[in-house]
């Protein structure tokens, strides 16, 4: 599954992509609108990409739950981090072309991205032992419309109509899941909207990061950055309260989220964060399902006609890429 980490390179672009990149870096852009149009064949990329995200962000939810009565999220995320670096070293050894990602092109964006990130997902794996984990996912899912406002100054990318009724419907499915009112205002409700914030900003670097370092390079520095920070976190010996029946969860927490990433940042390579991140909206109805079966939480129908909402806004968005392409 790892295969496609092997080149760390970009895939090659047209000759009037060339010429507009160009042009953009003259101007001291980091891209132009040459990415609003995506080949056909870039389109089914981020869609196969984005599809192995949402299978390993439920993994990694489904374990966080799992090792929650043993384990604090710092102690969580610090095992995956320290399993990412070994991972990916012993990738590295094996394949010499991906060595040049342990040095950094640009390494105060790694940093600035990492640290957000490091809040974003702690919080996030913290909001999974307080709220239905079908309540969370939707929260998170405000993030869309901070990125399609912030890619516009921040990435100079282009709000199409298709991605903006895609952003639009997705958030109104979310407020159809969620129903506001008192009980959406507790401060775990909170803390997932200040998640989400946190991850459209990611979302911006991670692109502005895929312009110069290869996938292998973001997620060791993910790792290696991220490790410190979730030690600093940590007041015991943990590792000595690993038993075998936390076995798979580890595995789950491990590879989920080193295989998340991997293929999301694989997706923003691919086309556009105003135009990946939609996708992601079909993690609620996923994660609702995962829910019902998995820890008997209620299959709300407002969760279903919110997805409806979602999935109607997920299409029309792509139909529209795929006729513009």
């Amino acid at each position: 599954m790892l295969r496609g980490i092997s080149t760390g390179t970009r895939q090659p672009a047209s000759r009037s992509t060339l010429h507009l990149v160009r042009e953009a870096r003259y101007r001291g852009s980091f891209i132009s609108s040459s990415w609003s149009v995506l080949p056909h064949r870039n389109l089914l990329a981020v869609v196969a990409w984005m599809g192995g995200a949402l299978l390993s962000f439920s993994a990694t939810a489904i374990a966080v739950r799992a090792l929650a009565h043993t384990f604090s999220v710092f102690e969580m995320l610090a095992i995956r981090n320290a399993a990412g670096i070994v991972i990916l070293l012993v990738l590295a050894g094996l394949k010499p072309e991906l060595r040049p990602g342990l040095k950094p092109r640009r390494f105060p964006l790694h940093l600035a991205r990492n640290v957000l990130h490091f809040a974003g997902t702690d919080g996030w794996a913290f909001s999974l032992t307080l709220l239905p984990l079908a309540t969370v996912f939707a929260l998170e899912f405000t993030s869309p419309a901070w990125v399609a406002l912030l890619a516009i100054p921040l990435l100079k990318e282009r709000l199409t109509r298709g991605r903006l009724v895609a952003v639009l419907l997705g958030f109104a499915g979310v407020l159809i899941i969620l129903r506001p009112g008192a009980e959406t205002l507790q401060p775990a409700s909170l803390l997932v909207l200040g998640v989400a914030f946190a991850f459209a900003l990611v979302a911006i670097m991670t692109k502005r990061l895929t312009q110069t370092e290869s996938t292998f390079s973001i997620l060791f520095f993910m790792n290696l950055l991220q490790l410190p920070m979730n030690l600093a976190g940590v007041s015991r010996v943990f590792w000595s309260a690993i038993e075998p029946a936390h076995l798979l969860p580890l595995v789950g927490i491990c590879l989920g989220g080193l295989l998340s990433h991997y293929c999301l940042t694989n997706a923003y390579r691919r086309g556009d964060a105003t135009m990946v991140v939609p996708l992601d909206f079909l993690r609620i109805p996923l994660i609702a399902f995962v829910g019902w079966q998995l820890y008997g939480e209620a299959l709300d129908p407002y969760v279903f006609l919110g997805s409806g909402c979602i999935v109607a806004g997920l299409i029309y968005s792509l139909n529209r890429e795929a006729k513009t392409s």
